[in-house]
């Protein structure tokens, strides 16, 4: 029986030791207690049912358990809180969580008591990912407990999401998948300057996520043994689901679908996930081992009868001088709308239907190369086909390609369970849900009738299977349009680029297989309260090349660096004397800006902003208000413009008093002058 089982299969460190632990305690109890798991000790029911059988009890609430009875915490650990409960209940607690488990627990613990937040990529729900949450805390200055910033990473998406931090700490589920962690590691990156990676992802679990996949690539069916509410093993059915679609996920042997394998033809590959006990294990290769020894014997039956059936045809095989897959020239004797007749200098001619026939005009007296299908289709007929040779040629370029590591045209056919089936010129190929894209694809009808390149990753010579990736193209692509782009780039260049996504911090521009940012100082001379208010998403647009960092892949752009710079020729636009109108932007203690435009601000001095004097500029402006301001003073060197909102007042009444001595009608009454020793003071200031 050609069965490959993995060696990382089954139980890992951390679930063994839970469970060891667990039935030590059962069996050590001291009279008159009784055991409580809290929860399922590990995703595995049977297993689970085998430490019941020992007297454990499980138990959903710390509230359920009688007081003075022994708590088993499980191994995917638990709050503090939950500990506290405990501990206030007066349980015993026997602490059965994973090591690996525990030293994430200490991360989280030391990122609150920094104040740093915690990016803790997982499973929102899974039990793991709620336990480490709970220890994202540090303790106030009267002993309480005040819980930290932690933000929980299922996705990509998420942690695009993320609002902006200078600094944080990234950890992981240590059953998270490695590729998933590497994209998100990935996003975070490029956004938070001071990111500090924890890659707390098992080495068990990605060991046997490996090899389960190589098996699963090699193999005509895969099983996987372990508990259906476990996430960590169906992840690792769904990732050989997607190298090989014959994979089933059983709990036990007696789950095995019936025909599920050919024992004796297929390859099959056998794996378990961690939380599966080996006992679990053993029983599916034992009932295979039986079903071999059943099929062994009727197949033994079935081809005795058989020898006797062929006798006869034996013999007569013996005068055949053509044989099934023989190439041979024949000459068409008959054509009809159905079928062609041809010569092949044997004892009878041979029939090539309609539809395995590629030269359609063929017409009497032409040789045309056929294969033979069947020597004898039942009524002494035999069966040749012109498509077959076609499809052979065809099959043999698509191998030198591969061999060549050339890519190869396709077009999608049918989506299928775990991927999409594709026609390379006219030969199927399979291609994974997870070779589709970069990313994970929701619908994978949307590529049925798509034309597409594809490349060859895997061949079943014998079974003429091929399994292609069009991710590997994008790839590839995608790596020799960054290096053309990282090669013809320059620092002080002038170059277009597409606006692709806003960040809180400037905008991404697409510059032909590679994203350059332009930071928001650098959008406009004036003050941006976002990018979008500059730029808009698709938008064509010419930017400069600020600088350029290869090893950290960073391209700095400039866009205000293009355009006019306000301060040229600032004193001819705004003459020392000119009065205008513009809005107040920002108020100061010292006083208030006013924006006369776009990247040109000048300062009305609080002394400046009214005819009297004035405690606080907010007395008497507000941000948005039109003012009329006079220049007082234009600096291009320091590029400071002085205004005042006072002198224009002052013009202005004394204007209006000038006015007053033309207006013709009755005189005012004139008021006796005071003596000298009764007139004011000046004012002093």
């Amino acid at each position: 029986m050609p069965v490959q089982i993995a060696h990382f299969a089954g139980y890992c460190v951390g679930v063994r030791k839970a469970m060891e632990k667990a039935a030590w305690a059962a069996e050590n109890v001291l009279p008159g207690k009784e055991v409580f798991s809290l929860g399922d000790l590990i995703h595995n029911r049977l297993a689970v049912g085998k430490l019941m059988e020992k007297g454990i009890r499980r138990a959903d609430r710390v509230e359920e358990i009688p007081p003075g009875s022994v708590v088993i915490l499980r191994s995917h650990g638990v709050p503090p809180e939950t500990v506290d409960a405990c501990r206030a209940r007066g349980l015993e607690i026997v602490d059965c969580t994973c090591a690996y488990v525990n030293s994430v627990h200490a991360m989280a613990r030391e990122a609150a008591e920094k104040g740093i937040p915690l990016l803790l990529i997982g499973e929102a729900e899974h039990p793991e990912v709620m336990a480490t949450r709970g220890w994202c805390f540090r303790v106030g200055p009267d002993g309480e407990r005040l819980e930290g910033v932690c933000h929980i990473l299922p996705g990509v998406r998420e942690a695009e999401a993320l609002p902006p931090m200078r600094k944080a700490l990234a950890v992981s589920q240590t059953t998270f998948p490695m590729g998933k962690w590497q994209e998100i590691i990935r996003v975070l990156t490029e956004r938070i300057p001071g990111l500090e990676i924890k890659k707390t992802i098992c080495n068990a679990t990605a060991q046997r996520q490996e090899e389960a996949m190589k098996i699963a690539s090699e193999s005509d069916c895969m099983i996987v043994v372990g508990g259906s509410n476990s996430a960590n093993t169906f992840r690792l059915y769904e990732s050989c689901r997607a190298l090989c679609p014959r994979t089933c996920l059983v709990e036990c042997a007696k789950d095995l679908p019936e025909h599920f394998c050919n024992i004796h033809r297929d390859k099959i590959g056998l794996t378990a996930g961690a939380s599966t006990p080996d006992w679990l294990l053993k029983e599916v290769v034992t009932h295979m081992n039986d079903i071999e020894k059943d099929i062994a014997q009727e197949t033994a039956l079935a081809e005795e009868e058989q020898r006797k059936q062929d006798f006869l045809a034996d013999v007569d095989k013996t005068f055949v001088r053509i044989h099934n897959g023989q190439t041979l020239t024949g000459t068409v004797v008959q054509v009809t709308d159905d079928e062609v007749c041809v010569n092949i200098g044997y004892k009878s001619d041979g029939i090539i239907k309609r539809d395995d026939l590629v030269d359609k005009e063929v017409k009497l007296g032409d040789e045309i190369e056929v294969e033979v299908v069947k020597v004898n289709d039942g009524e002494g007929n035999v069966l040749l086909s012109q498509r077959n040779i076609i499809n052979r040629k065809v099959w043999d370029a698509l191998m030198e390609k591969y061999e060549n590591n050339e890519y190869v045209d396709a077009v999608g056919k049918e989506a299928v369970k775990g991927g999409l089936i594709a026609s390379v010129d006219g030969i199927r190929a399979f291609v994974p849900a997870s070779r589709l894209a970069l990313h994970y694809v929701d619908k994978i009808s949307q590529f049925v009738g798509q034309p597409m390149k594809l490349k060859i990753i895997d061949v079943d010579k014998q079974k003429k299977r091929i399994v292609a990736s069009r991710k590997d193209v994008l790839i590839e692509e995608a790596a020799a349009k960054k290096a053309a782009a990282w090669e013809r780039l320059k620092v002080g260049d002038v170059v277009k680029g597409i606006v692709r996504r806003f960040a809180a911090f400037g905008a991404f521009v697409d510059l032909g297989g590679v994203d350059g940012l332009i930071h928001v100082t650098d959008l406009s001379y004036g003050h941006v309260n976002q990018p979008s208010d500059i730029l808009s998403i698709n938008q064509e647009i010419d930017v400069k090349i600020l600088s350029l960092d290869p090893e950290k892949e960073r391209i700095q752009l400039g866009y205000k660096q293009l355009q006019p710079q306000p301060w040229d020729n600032i004193e001819e636009k705004y003459p020392v004397g000119s009065v205008l109108e513009r809005n107040v932007v920002r108020i100061r203690t010292f006083g208030a800006f006013v924006e006369l435009e776009p990247g040109v601000d000048g300062l009305v001095h609080i002394s400046q902003c009214a005819m009297t004097r004035v405690n606080k500029v907010e007395d008497v402006l507000k941000v948005g208000q039109p003012v009329r301001v006079k220049v007082l003073a234009v600096d291009p060197e320091a590029q400071r413009i002085s205004l005042s909102i006072r002198e224009v007042l002052e013009d202005e009444q004394a204007m209006n008093e000038d006015l007053s001595f033309d207006i013709p009608g009755d005189e005012a009454p004139v008021e006796e002058a005071p003596a000298a020793d009764e007139a004011p003071a000046p004012e002093q200031e």
